[in-house]
């Protein structure tokens, strides 16, 4: 077998377990927002996204937009992406999505929370040499239970978490978080 029949299999793998992870989510919640976004990826970079979507759906992991009552969002300074990201990551062992979003949430910010749906659902479709796979990357809504923050990020990407009432000109994924803070307590900030 060729390498790309090996990664031709390795993708049509991925779509299969995106796909059913996908509708599984569509069918447990409902009021997010959605996104699509594309990805041109090397070799070695398409292998490890359709080897983790193949193995639960999410090649990013899973993802928590954090909340205080009156609108203020968690995010954390990613030095990988030199920018504002919501706190999340990959799985670890048998690790439902909800379990890793918690988990990477405390990690990245020393913030607990309570989830109380999905905020958004993004398709992420990764592109080589003429294959494609997908993953979904599941960002759940949750209400803090805690405000005071302690980073201790164990990959040590994470520098310093934030509450933000108005979101940083440099917040990735910033019109879908503002998308949804409209949705959710009405305008934008």
């Amino acid at each position: 077998m060729t390498s790309v029949d090996d990664l031709w299999f390795l993708a049509d793998g991925a779509c299969q377990t995106a796909e059913q992870t996908y509708h599984r989510l569509r069918e447990q919640y409902s009021g997010y927002v959605e996104f699509t976004r594309h990805r041109n990826v090397p070799r070695n970079r398409f292998r490890d996204v359709a080897m983790a979507a193949r193995d639960h759906g999410a090649p990013y992991g899973a993802h928590t937009l954090a909340y205080q009552p009156a609108g203020e969002l968690l995010l954390v300074r990613h030095e990988g992406v030199d920018m504002w990201v919501l706190p999340g990551g990959e799985l670890d062992g048998d690790e439902s999505l909800q379990e890793a979003a918690l988990r990477e949430l405390g990690e990245e910010s020393g913030i607990e929370a309570t989830i109380e749906g999905l905020a958004m659902l993004g398709r992420i479709e990764f592109y080589c040499d003429g294959n494609m796979a997908w993953g979904v990357l599941p960002v759940y809504e949750a209400r803090a239970e805690t405000t005071d923050i302690a980073v201790d990020d164990p990959d040590q990407e994470i520098s310093e978490a934030r509450w933000f009432d108005e979101l940083p000109a440099d917040t990735r994924d910033r019109e879908e978080i503002l998308e949804w803070r409209g949705q959710r307590f009405g305008g934008e900030r």
